[in-house]
């Protein structure tokens, strides 16, 4: 059962379909979208969906009765996801601090779980004055296959800064040599957060930033491989993905943000009359400044 009404209203009616070259939007409710796919088809899906903090996307609320509701439908969308994912294929789950534990428990007992990453940023808006105020969201990163899946390390490689700055000798080695000057990223991420006038800004109040979508995507698909993300937003999962020269499925139910969608994937400039242009002014800065009681800030 979907327990959010609002987010459900478009449930039982077929998606809308845009499609040019590698690029694919579904516009229309998760559900039906999901059921547009074929069961085992995708070789890396990115859910980044609403949080259940109070956010205004379009003309949804991310709202949900209680924290159970919000996890219940979280676990029935996963629960399809994982029905599209390929044996051999991977998916990385967002959401809340607070939240995150109810799914980690959940699709612990469904999926491998590899890795719980910790994207970190800074902050320049409010953070709390009575507790830690939150830098982080969390990111869940589960396989179907542990034996059976792409990791492609090599290609996220970075700094080893003990080895590269300060030129340290492994002794441990039957020929003593100097550390490796790189080396794959460990589960806490430092990336910035995208602002406002940014290159890669879109008039979005949750929009992830490109080299976070990079990371996931060099990691855990190969090109011509099928990425899939079910919240779509700001497209960015689909953009890079294009970019990697993989295949790009966005599902998204706002039709402001399938706009969005449509120009940042090359699919139209146009949607009916209106033609698409970049954002040139943040319409949404003003109405997006809540927050949780745990100090969740987009």
């Amino acid at each position: 059962m979907i327990l959010n009404k609002a987010i459900s209203s478009h449930k039982n009616l077929k998606p809308k379909s845009f499609v040019k070259g590698q690029a694919q939007i579904l516009f229309g409710d998760v559900f039906d979208a999901l059921n547009e796919i074929e069961d085992e088809s995708v070789d890396l899906i990115f859910a980044d969906p609403p949080y259940n903090i109070g956010k205004q996307f379009g003309t949804f609320k991310d709202t949900w009765g209680s924290d159970e509701e919000y996890a219940n439908w979280c676990y029935e969308w996963i629960d399809i996801c994982i029905k599209k994912l390929k044996k051999n294929g991977s998916i990385y789950v967002m959401t809340s601090t607070q939240a995150m534990p109810y799914l980690d428990l959940w699709m612990r007992k469904r999926l491998n779980v590899l890795s719980r990453i910790v994207w970190h940023y800074d902050s320049s808006g409010v953070q709390a004055k009575k507790y830690f105020g939150s830098l982080y969201e969390p990111i869940l990163y589960c396989v179907k296959d542990s034996k059976n899946y792409t990791f492609n390390g090599a290609d996220i490689e970075v700094e080893a800064k003990t080895g590269a700055k300060r030129k340290l000798i492994d002794y441990r080695k039957a020929v003593p040599a100097q550390y490796k000057t790189t080396k794959i990223p460990g589960n806490t991420w430092y990336i910035p957060r995208v602002r406002y006038k940014m290159a890669e800004y879109e008039n979005h109040p949750t929009q992830k930033p490109e080299a976070l979508l990079e990371r996931i995507i060099k990691a855990s698909s190969n090109k011509g491989d099928v990425v899939m993300d079910p919240f779509s937003g700001s497209f960015t999962t689909c953009a890079v993905a294009l970019k990697l020269d993989r295949k790009a499925i966005g599902i998204e139910a706002q039709e402001d943000y399938v706009k969005i969608g449509l120009r940042r994937l090359g699919i139209s400039d146009t949607y009916g009359a209106e033609k698409l242009k970049p954002v040139t002014k943040n319409h949404q800065h003003k109405n997006n400044k809540s927050q949780s009681l745990f100090g969740e800030e987009w």
